[in-house]
């Protein structure tokens, strides 16, 4: 067998076996509640709200093109997992929009007692739902297969829904705009929670980048770059200084993040390393969600920028392998570093500043500070819940001896469920 291959028995083996039919029997029964539970009810009467609409969707599409091109082309470094990277990418986008449209207004107040009007509000919403799902993804890449993955996609949206709705606007009024709680933080520890129940797969040794995936994994990390302020501003209405604000505040606060990556990364290595670049230049984006809103003033947001910067550099370059050694967590993507760690930078830097800064749009310290542990424990308890669940749906088949063993040994391979085309 060529090296860098999987044999055909260890294929045959592989999770796909009930993906056809998880996927198909999940949409059949979604389909019964598209088609007597929803609704498309638009205000096409009031100027004003048709064009918050038209500028919604402008959102709609930067955050579609951040999670289908940004997200995907990020994952793409691991040198033979490119089509599992962008191809998943793809399938977790549609399904967890799909859910997500569900789930969202079951949290809501007047629940599914009411249709679910189905307009560009609510696959903004989604969006921003995915973008969660998508984040656990990068920590579990390469190690799960495709029906684990659409499992963790319809559960981790019923969870997050739940967080969101019921605990971070029904029980703790939050402030957080841009999802440095809501979906950073949500995302990147109910992803961990479930790598760390998963664990590793025996042979870890396609765990590698090329030159090639990294700079495919580069154009993720500018797609990301340049649409961050959509993600971020799109929950807002536009036209506003509380708009404009949030927008400003977050490109400024990427270019402290990225100025300060490439400072670090060579202070670091002695030479600019990929994945520094391709991830910590983004951190600023993540830690300044929370208060991008904020009349804040730009060397604030510069200096969160520079903050989530240095800690996203630290993190890659010291922290995650500490804990791969010291607790066993394999993180993939490295997305406590990314989303983790500097999600509870600017979740603390949003209890801090009010105290310092005066503005209607400002979060009370204590809201702000209960929110985010209120979104660790709901997250990291989920997660594991989550992750054994999914134990029970890994790549197992038998051997020659009759005993249960992985069905692809193999992490990092698209061609455990992927037809791979010849070099």
């Amino acid at each position: 067998m060529p090296a860098g291959t999987i044999d055909d028995a260890e294929a045959q083996s592989s999770g796909t076996g009930l993906f056809p039919y998880l996927v198909i029997g999940s949409q059949l029964l979604i389909f019964i509640f598209y088609a007597v539970g929803t609704k498309q009810d638009f205000n096409t009467d009031d100027l004003t709200a048709e064009f918050d609409v038209v500028q919604m969707y402008n959102y709609l599409i930067g955050v579609t093109i951040m999670m289908v091109i940004g997200f995907g082309y990020l994952m793409t470094f691991l040198r033979y997992y490119g089509l599992g990277a962008v191809g998943l990418t793809m399938f977790i986008t549609a399904l967890g929009i799909e859910v997500s449209i569900m789930f969202e207004p079951l949290f809501s107040r007047g629940g599914w007692t009411e249709y679910v009007n189905v307009d560009i509000e609510a696959f903004l919403n989604a969006d921003f739902a995915v973008a969660a799902f998508l984040i656990s993804f990068g920590g579990l890449i390469g190690k799960v297969n495709p029906t684990q993955l659409t499992i963790l996609t319809i559960v981790e949206s019923f969870f997050y829904c739940f967080n969101k709705r019921i605990i971070l606007e029904r029980w703790i009024p939050l402030v957080d705009v841009g999802g440095t709680i809501v979906i950073h933080m949500f995302g990147a520890y109910f992803g961990l929670a479930v790598a760390y129940v998963l664990g590793k797969k025996p042979d870890m040794s396609k765990e590698a980048s090329s030159k090639v995936s990294d700079i495919l994994s580069l154009i993720g990390t500018i797609t990301l770059w340049v649409y961050w302020p959509s993600f971020v501003g799109g929950s807002l209405s536009s036209g506003n200084m509380e708009s404009e604000l949030a927008l400003t505040n977050t490109m400024t606060s990427l270019i402290g993040s990225t100025l300060i990556t490439f400072a670090l990364s060579v202070l670091y290595n002695g030479r600019i390393r990929p994945v520094d670049i391709q991830n910590a230049t983004l951190a600023g984006g993540v830690a300044i969600g929370a208060t991008a809103n904020l009349d804040i003033s730009p060397g604030v947001a510069l200096a969160i920028g520079f903050g989530a910067g240095a800690i996203s550099c630290v993190g890659y370059n010291r922290i995650q392998d500490w804990l791969g050694e010291k607790i066993g967590l394999h993180d993939s993507c490295g997305i406590n570093n990314l989303h983790g760690m500097p999600s509870i930078f600017g979740a603390i830097m949003s209890a801090v500043l009010p105290l310092v800064i005066t503005d209607s749009n400002e979060g009370n310290p204590g809201y702000q500070l209960a929110g985010m542990c209120m979104t660790l424990v709901i997250s990291i308890f989920t997660g594991t819940l989550t992750g054994f669940l999914l134990k029970q749906f890994e790549d197992k088949g038998l051997n020659r001896r009759g005993i249960k063993s992985y069905g692809s040994k193999t992490a990092m391979d698209d061609a455990a469920f992927w037809d791979v085309a010849s070099p």
